[in-house]
């Protein structure tokens, strides 16, 4: 079994990844996408998304990480893949399942999966813009509307040269509302010839085997679930494995600080902070009082205060990321 950690955008960025990564248990990291509307990008907006290209492509722990592109003009996609590939990530993905009105009215995300065609364009020119050693992978969801055009898009996909796929179990008009249909990526799993990786609404050890019984699939992608609980992939892996409990996680929750303050413009500092604090309250009792106490301040120095009980800069003390010391 691989366990991916799903791109999520403006919330599983590079800081978080670092950490969640250092927990153990993802295999691999999706980056959140880049935009890609109809000029080469320069390198540097590469990796500002994605830092880890400067570090051999992984996180600090070690963990490789794909690049994720989004755009829907196959040539220009393809030029920046190009592009990208020399920097070496450790693959390009697609992004075919953003569902976000502001992406679907430009053509992008989950908007193309009403022209299988367009995907199979788009997947073709980048496999050829790519050396052969880059792996060519893609996130899709069920549909638009409904989950009748879910195998064609697949199909699609993987025949265009992708080397694995994605399923986000919802269409598009779905958004994140439960259920996930699991049921329906069994039909893509059997239709295609690459991998096939299941994602959505795995929140616990037990949503993660159902997951794996009703998909077929033997990998998971897992995103929300895991920045409620860090040690979810860890769990899914061995649910024998004692759980991460709120006194194990607080030194990770330093080091996210620590990143924060380093590489995080101040004024959004306390907010990316109370941004996980409000995901782990789905998990830890400490977290739901901390959010509590703390869901109406916005200045770094109280929230570092009300929260480790130190100095707004005092995080810098734990251990640096590979994206150069923390000062």
């Amino acid at each position: 079994m691989t366990i991916l950690l799903a791109p999520m955008e403006g919330l599983l960025d590079f800081t978080l990844r670092d950490i969640l990564t250092r927990v153990g248990g993802i295999d691999r990291c999706v980056s959140e996408f880049i935009r890609v509307t109809g000029t080469l990008l320069p390198e540097r907006v590469f990796t500002r998304v994605v830092p880890e290209l400067n570090h051999g492509g992984r996180t600090t722990a070690g963990v490789p990480v794909r690049a994720q592109l989004m755009g829907s003009d196959a040539v220009c996609l393809a030029e920046n893949a190009a592009r990208l590939a020399g920097l070496g990530p450790a693959g390009i993905d697609l992004n075919f399942g953003c569902p976000a009105k502001v992406v679907n009215r430009h053509g992008g995300g989950a908007a193309l999966l009403a022209d299988p065609e367009l995907l199979a364009r788009i997947v073709s020119a980048v496999r050829r813009a790519v050396p052969a050693h880059v792996p060519v992978s893609a996130k899709m969801r069920l549909g638009l509307y409904d989950t009748s055009r879910a195998v064609e898009c697949a199909l699609a996909i993987a025949g265009a040269g992708a080397d694995e796929l994605v399923v986000h179990a919802r269409t598009k008009a779905d958004g994140y509302k439960p259920p996930a249909r699991w049921e329906c990526i069994a039909g893509i799993r059997e239709a295609v010839r690459v991998p096939v990786v299941a994602n959505g609404e795995i929140w616990n050890v037990a949503d993660a085997a159902e997951c794996r019984r009703q998909s077929g699939c033997d990998d998971l992608m897992l995103g929300r679930g895991m920045v409620s609980y860090p040690g979810l992939a860890l769990a899914i892996a061995n649910p024998a494995r004692p759980p991460l409990d709120w006194v194990a996680l607080m030194p990770l929750m330093a080091q996210f600080w620590a990143l924060v303050c380093d590489k995080i413009e101040p004024k959004a500092r306390a907010g990316r902070l109370k941004q996980w604090l409000n995901y782990l309250r789905r998990h830890y009792p400490e977290a739901e009082e901390a959010y509590g106490r703390l869901r109406t301040v916005n200045e770094p120095a109280r929230v570092a205060e009300g929260l480790f009980g130190m100095p707004a800069d005092a995080g810098v003390r734990y251990a640096p990321s590979c994206y150069g010391e923390v000062s």
